[in-house]
């Protein structure tokens, strides 16, 4: 059966982050996910980790000023120096949190730059990142997300990712899977897992249209769960979800997928 984490970033905004933790064990989630833990101390990450039983599965390199628009910096030029500290910030807070792997936001694509610099920007800063980590036993994920929430993104199909991962060259970078974002671009979702399931480390899912919870739009999470099972993934699977409403009420999606 699927393992699925809570992402609580998306999830349970009912109620303070830090509080999110009991609600999403609770909630019978064994491990959760979110975008950034830099905002907090921490010990007291972990301290939620540890208090309900949790495992953190993921959460991503530093990304820029989020509030201003910024979606990662790992293929801006003018931005190495701030990315590299942003890995050392990074593997120490999975080192303290557990945590086994991280995300690395490609940001979206800088104006007036050229299409070769930015690429060889972003190989560079992975090919570093990915070191870096393996030194720390940290798996380096990179995540295609659709042009249509996110206009620019640099990363935006699986075929990119693997390309890249090939030019990087390095034995510790694999693929972030949404399911979300991958239906949006591209479809033939079963077919692309199973042809790169070695290559990719994490999945995410919401369905489409809206980015809500399994069940609402067109992707048969019913089938792709049985799916991914049969064929061996063993890793996590983020539910990376806009809830249509309360989010505990709404996870009545588990039972009826089976999950």
């Amino acid at each position: 059966m699927p393992k699925l984490a809570a992402n609580l970033t998306m999830l349970y905004n009912e109620v303070d982050f830090l509080d999110r933790f009991a609600t999403a064990a609770k909630s019978g989630f064994k491990g959760v996910e979110y975008l950034f833990p830099y905002a907090y101390p921490k010990e007291a990450l972990a301290e939620q980790l540890d208090k309900h039983g949790l495992t953190q599965v993921l959460h991503n390199l530093p990304a820029g000023d989020w509030a201003k628009g910024e979606r990662g910096i790992a293929c801006h030029p003018d931005r190495l120096g701030e990315f590299r500290e942003g890995v050392a910030l990074a593997i120490d807070y999975a080192r303290a949190l557990r945590c086994p792997q991280v995300n690395c936001l490609a940001g979206i694509a800088p104006n007036g730059v050229a299409p070769d610099k930015v690429r060889a920007t972003f190989v560079e800063n992975l090919r570093y990142a990915a070191e870096q980590l393996k030194a720390a036993r940290i798996r380096l994920l990179i995540e295609p997300i659709n042009t249509f929430d996110i206009p620019g993104f640099y990363l935006s199909r699986t075929a990119q990712a693997l390309d890249l991962i090939a030019e990087v060259g390095s034995d510790n970078l694999y693929v972030q899977y949404d399911v979300y974002h991958m239906q949006r671009m591209e479809g033939e979702l079963a077919a692309t897992i199973k042809a790169n399931l070695a290559s990719i480390a994490h999945l995410q899912l919401a369905d489409n249209p809206g980015r809500n919870e399994p069940g609402t739009g067109e992707i048969n999470y019913r089938f792709l769960f049985g799916f991914v099972d049969a064929l061996g993934y063993d890793g996590w699977i983020g539910c990376e979800y806009k809830p249509k409403g309360d989010t505990v009420a709404g996870l009545a999606w588990r039972a009826a997928h089976g999950v």
